[in-house]
Order: structure tokens, then C-alpha cells, then sequence
């Protein structure tokens, strides 16, 4: 399989999606008209995205040896994207996130119509709400449609499925937590990479994807040891994106991490190069909008950067070194995701 099987892929996620959403929006028809726009905003929301967490699911199938032309697999991995979805709906609301891929963040649209539609409240309230409960709709549907496949594993594959749910909860609470303390080190800074990011998004989708395939023990783990350091490099050039990217490319304002006051590997490289001056600036600044242009300075100024780049560069190397203890054809699944992961620009 090579990076033109993965682009032929995805329009069949794409399908997948439209048909369990147009079953859901059936069903909830019945319920009241007004739970039309509920469900369109969930659908409008997961897409237009890479849809790296099913190529992984997928990658993890085929390395296994499942069938390629298998339609009930592609339910199985769409429903990935409902998890994805329910994690941004609700992280963009911790962060105060104005925008998602160019559109507004689920909070901020329902805002905008709670005052365009002169509803009664506040409508930062209503915004919020809403966002809350978008994220656990989306959430209840990754095991709906992933049952809905009707694989033969689907009940062992499961118990995978509730790790990665459990884990990206685990991350984002790390990611809460440092926001709450000074001189968080890079090594805290990389277990919130870890839980939050490389195993819902590369590590887990290829467990699935390898368990319901009927994949041994041991070529989950050998799964692992390519996916774990992939996945941390992946979010690492989330991070770097994130605030020396194009957000015109990238589809959020640059700094968002600063203005947030994330506690990211890039700080903490900042914190552990720079000077004692610096140190205090970081903690002076990080959380504050007018401090983005100096941190984004000091982080390149100190080394950081380098030191992040040099960081992906590394864990790449590791990923691909361990991806020679996989089946024979293994590269053709994963390789140009490995590309897609880390030589972006969005």
C-alpha cells in the first residue's frame, strides 16, 4: 500500500461517516426538528481532517493481514474520527480556542447563534454547553459505529479501544495539571505528549486495527515500538505548527500555546537552555496575549526550536529503525503516514 492507496482510502471513511450520521440524524428527527442543527454541527466538525487515526487503524489491519476490500472494517476506523472530534470540542473549550481548522471552535459558533438568534442568557454559557454536550454525543458514537462494523473481533478488539479512551482522558488531565505549575521539565512535558497525543493517535488506532485483523501479542508490541515514538514526534510538530506555522495553512492563530499558557516540550526545552532571566520571563509571560511575540523569540533565541527539531528528527529515526521488526510489507502501510506525521505544515 502506498501514500496514493492512503488518499483512495479516505473518501471511503468519508462514506462511512455519512451513512452512520444520516442513520443518527434519522433517528433523532423523531425525537424534535430542533435536533437538526445538533447533529449537522457534529458532522461539520470532524470534517475535513487528515484522518490519520483510521489510516493508522488501518495500517495496523493490513500489516495483520485483513482484507483490503473489507467494507465493514472502514466503520471500525471511521469511528476514530468521533473520538478525535469529542477530544477537540472539549479541549478547545479548557483552552478558550476561538477557531478549529480555519472554522470557529464549536463554543464560539454556538455562541455567535445564541446573539445572532437573540436567545435569552448568556451566550458563553449556552456556547459552552453545548460544546460539552457535542463532545459527549461524539463520544457515545465511537462505540456505536465501531460495533456497527460487525467484525468477527470486534468484542476482543474492544478492550483496546477503551485504553485509547481512557488514556487521551489521562493526557489531557496531565495537560490540565501542568497549566496549574511553574517549571514543569521536559520529561513531564513529553509523558503529557505521550498520553494525550502518540497513543490515541498512532499507537491504539494500529492496535485496533492489528486486533480485529487477529494480530499475535507480539506483533502488537513491535506495533508499539514504532508507533509510540511516531506518535510523540507527531505532536511535537503539532506543537512547533503551532507557533511558528502558517495560520493560514494550519487553521489556528499562531501562539494559541502561549496565550493558553501550555506547559509544552518547547517551554520546558526554553526553561532547561535559557538563563535564570529567561526562566522568569517565561513564567512572567506564558498565559498572557501580549507575551507571544517574546516567548516565540526566547524559544528560538535559547535553542528550543533546535532542540524540538532535533528532538522529531530522533524519534523519527527510532520509529523507522523499529519499524524493521515488522511483517514484510509493513513500510508500504505506515511509511508515508510516517511522512504525514511529521514533515507537515498543518
Amino acid at each position: 500500500m502506498n501514500a496514493a492507496d492512503h488518499e483512495a482510502y479516505r473518501p471511503r471513511i468519508d462514506a462511512a461517516l455519512t451513512v452512520f450520521t444520516s442513520d443518527k440524524r434519522a433517528e433523532l428527527a423523531t425525537v424534535s426538528p430542533n435536533l437538526a442543527g445538533f447533529v449537522d454541527a457534529a458532522v461539520e466538525f470532524v470534517s475535513g481532517g487528515k484522518r490519520l487515526r483510521p489510516l493508522f487503524c488501518r495500517a495496523g489491519w493490513l500489516i495483520s493481514g485483513g482484507d483490503p476490500d473489507d467494507e465493514r472494517f472502514d466503520h471500525a476506523a471511521a469511528s476514530l474520527e468521533w473520538l478525535h472530534g469529542s477530544a477537540l470540542a472539549h479541549d478547545d473549550l479548557m483552552d478558550g480556542s476561538d477557531t478549529r481548522r480555519g472554522r470557529p471552535s464549536l463554543h464560539r459558533a454556538f455562541e455567535d447563534l445564541h446573539r445572532s438568534e437573540g436567545m435569552r442568557g448568556s451566550a458563553e454559557g449556552h456556547g459552552a454547553a453545548v460544546a460539552i454536550l457535542l463532545g459527549d454525543l461524539m463520544l457515545s458514537w465511537v462505540d456505536e459505529q465501531f460495533r456497527r462494523s460487525q467484525l468477527p473481533r470486534v468484542l476482543e478488539a474492544l478492550p483496546w479501544l477503551d485504553r485509547c479512551k481512557t488514556e487521551v482522558a489521562a493526557g489531557q488531565y496531565l495537560d490540565v495539571l501542568a497549566q496549574a505549575h511553574d517549571n514543569v521539565g521536559v520529561s513531564e512535558a513529553m509523558l503529557v505528549v505521550r498520553f494525550k497525543s502518540a497513543k490515541y493517535t498512532v499507537e491504539r488506532p494500529l492496535h485496533l486495527g492489528a486486533a480485529l485483523a487477529g494480530a499475535p501479542a507480539s506483533l502488537l508490541e513491535a506495533l508499539s515500538n514504532v508507533a509510540i515514538p511516531l506518535g510523540e514526534a507527531f505532536q511535537l510538530r503539532d506543537d512547533v505548527l503551532g507557533l511558528f506555522g502558517d495560520p493560514g495553512v494550519t487553521g489556528k492563530p499562531a501562539g494559541d500555546d502561549l496565550r493558553e499558557g501550555k506547559r509544552t516540550v518547547l517551554i520546558a526545552r526554553a526553561a532547561e537552555l535559557g538563563s535564570d532571566a529567561d526562566r522568569s520571563r517565561i513564567d512572567e509571560l506564558l498565559g498572557s496575549a501580549d507575551g507571544i511575540e517574546e516567548l516565540t523569540d526566547l524559544i528560538e533565541r535559547t535553542g528550543a526550536l533546535a532542540a524540538v527539531e532535533s528532538d522529531i528528527e530522533r524519534l523519527e529515526r527510532a520509529a523507522q529503525d523499529a519499524m524493521s521488526t515488522l511483517p514484510p510489507g509493513a513500510d508500504d502501510a505506515i511509511g508515508p503516514l510516517l511522512a504525514k506525521s511529521t514533515r507537515r505544515s498543518h
